[in-house]
């Protein structure tokens, strides 16, 4: 779909296009019932090739099935995708309704990115990290869908395909990047434990023959045996030429087109980010100049007789102020404690301030990050899929357990008073937790199971900016300004992450720009430089799906007037799941206009 030139000739075009409908209402109405029964028996298909995927979804019919990731796996994923590509063919997209339309772009798209990820980025050559099996196995012991025993035994059952899933994976691996081998090596190494000790002691709460006891347990052990030889093998990979962790030019566009599914090109939203890092200077250098007299002016802070004076460089000013407020943090061994404290603070001002409505029924857990997950992010979300609407969403918090004190300084002060409220708006209320569960009561299972990551991330960055529009914080100028940091951090992730893969960015200018220009502690910024060494296009999600949420908000009150209500726009918003903004955009103006 074209992303058009104005709001008011989309509103023209989609009233045209109601008016034609309305007309011919038998000929749409006959169209769709075949493409939704399509649908049915393309997702039944679609777990069939992708048990795993299926698992995390809450959809548990293939639980006990592992795929062995080989020349055969992959073929069934192109004939998948190339006979499904067929079958939508068969549809008069015309005629069908806006909602079906928008799944058939979705299931359009999905199709194309597995066919381009196997046949071009052909990543399965030269990411490791790709084959860890611990997640998938870690989530069928700690889920609720099912008794203990029942999922013990799908455990035991997808354990037997292990040995042969890593033999596959060495035969896969060319040339792997640096990066990803030790990243495959670490998090490889931080799950064995889901079989050394979760698996264990799960078993000591379901009563079993010896026989088929011994046999789960062998099986954990041959499991362990080839996790630790995958390692082994890694550790002793002859990798003479490894390939390039950056994605290059060409890849990267066309992964930013399959995994965003933007109304902007790539390099337009690298022009809207840089363009946007400049405006947040501007800003916060008005609040510095503000907070300099509260924190800096006072000669006891420096130890001298008189005032400092005001640096004349405008980012070294605003560094110095974020600097000493920053100062203000929790304790590391607090870090945890203080988020789990925050969550019923977020929900109490969102009922005050009627902004949406969070569903109590729906179980959120703060816990400390598995070993299996550690590496990329210290703060994310791990939510139940459609098929399991009951299952509890995670709120993972990385721990400081074993940290030196000046590397748990500096994260604490990245993580400070102020900044710390803000990473839970976003991974939690209002933000992943809340668009999550929203997303799983979508009607349309496609729009959930599908889920952009430009529509997710850009989700929870809007609404960092949206709590604190309606007075969160109380309008301090230390909350705005560090909100201000926050949104240059989204802002720089595009920057970085376009400018690491497609223009060679060195570590050296990738810190410069992370700590000096998004006032970035060093610890926060060489995870982000790991961070982009092992992930591509991801961190163009955040300022991506912001942009295109907060303009589509804006654009709608300006048409609406008075008539726009933000508690209203907030829930039609995200009925529509985890489908990409610019679909959304037309379905909500078409309903607008119908």
């Amino acid at each position: 779909m074209k992303k058009l030139a104005s709001a008011l000739l989309l509103c023209s075009i989609l009233a045209s296009c109601v008016n034609k409908q309305s007309t011919d209402t038998t000929t749409a109405a006959d169209k769709n019932p075949p493409f939704d029964t399509y649908k049915t028996n393309f997702i039944e298909e679609l777990w069939k090739t992708y048990p795993g995927w299926a698992s995390s979804q809450g959809y548990h019919t293939y639980d006990s099935v592992l795929i062995v990731p080989d020349d055969a796996s992959r073929a069934k994923e192109l004939a998948f995708a190339k006979a499904n590509l067929d079958s939508l063919k068969t549809y008069d997209l015309a005629s069908l309704s806006d909602n079906n339309k928008t799944d058939y772009y979705m299931i359009e798209n999905q199709l194309k990115s597995i066919e381009w990820s196997i046949n071009e980025q052909k990543s399965f050559e030269w990411n490791p990290s790709e084959y860890n099996i611990s997640g998938a196995f870690a989530e069928m012991l700690n889920g609720n869908y099912d008794s203990l025993d029942v999922r013990l035994h799908n455990f035991y059952l997808k354990m037997a395909n292990i040995p042969a899933y890593y033999e596959a994976a060495k035969k896969n691996i060319k040339n792997p990047t640096i990066e990803h081998t030790q990243l495959a090596i670490d998090q490889n190494l931080g799950g064995i434990s889901v079989f050394e000790t979760d698996f264990h002691e799960a078993m000591k709460n379901v009563k079993l023959a010896e026989r088929e006891k011994q046999a789960m347990e062998a099986t954990a052990k041959e499991s362990v045996k080839a996790i630790k030889g995958f390692v082994e093998w890694l550790k002793k990979l002859d990798n003479k030429t490894p390939r390039s962790f950056r994605l290059g030019k060409e890849l990267y566009a066309k992964k930013f087109e399959f995994d965003i599914q933007s109304g902007y090109t790539v390099d337009q939203i690298y022009e809207k980010a840089i363009a946007h890092k400049k405006e947040l200077h501007e800003k916060m250098y008005v609040l510095a100049t503000k907070l300099w007299s509260k924190y800096l002016d006072n000669p006891a802070t420096w130890g001298q007789k008189g005032p400092m004076e005001k640096p004349k460089d405008s980012l070294q000013l605003i560094k110095m102020v974020i600097d000493k407020i920053s100062e203000k943090h929790v304790k590391p061994e607090e870090f945890q404690s203080t988020i789990e404290k925050q969550i019923p603070q977020l929900v109490d001002f969102i009922k005050q301030k009627d902004l949406i409505f969070i569903d109590p029924s729906k179980p959120l857990v703060v816990r400390k990050e598995p070993d299996y997950m550690a590496g990329v992010a210290g703060a994310s979300i791990s939510a139940p899929g459609p098929y399991d609407k009951k299952g509890n969403t995670y709120y993972n918090v990385g721990s400081l357990a074993g940290w030196d004190r000046e590397k748990a300084e500096s994260y604490l002060r990245e993580y400070n008073y102020y900044i710390l409220q803000i990473l839970s708006i976003h991974e939690a209320i209002p933000g992943h937790y809340t668009q999550l569960v929203y997303s799983n009561q979508s009607p349309s299972l496609i729009k959930s199971l599908f889920g952009n990551n430009a529509m997710i991330e850009g989700w929870a960055v809007y609404s960092e900016r949206m709590m604190l529009e309606n007075g969160y914080g109380n309008n301090e100028d230390e909350m705005w300004l560090m909100y201000y940091k926050w949104n240059l951090r989204s802002t720089c992730n595009t920057i970085l992450d376009y400018s690491v893969h497609t223009k060679n960015m060195s570590k050296e200018d990738a810190m410069n720009l992370l700590m000096k220009e998004a006032f970035q502690e060093k610890t926060e910024a060489e995870g982000k430089w790991k961070r982009v060494s092992v992930t591509q296009v991801q961190l163009c999600c955040y300022f991506t799906g912001y942009t295109e949420i907060y303009d589509f908000r804006e654009e709608l009150k300006k048409q609406m007037g008075d008539k726009f209500k933000l508690k209203e726009f907030h829930e039609k918003f995200l009925s529509y799941g985890s489908a990409p903004v610019k679909y959304i955009k037309e379905l909500m103006l078409a309903e607008q206009n119908n």
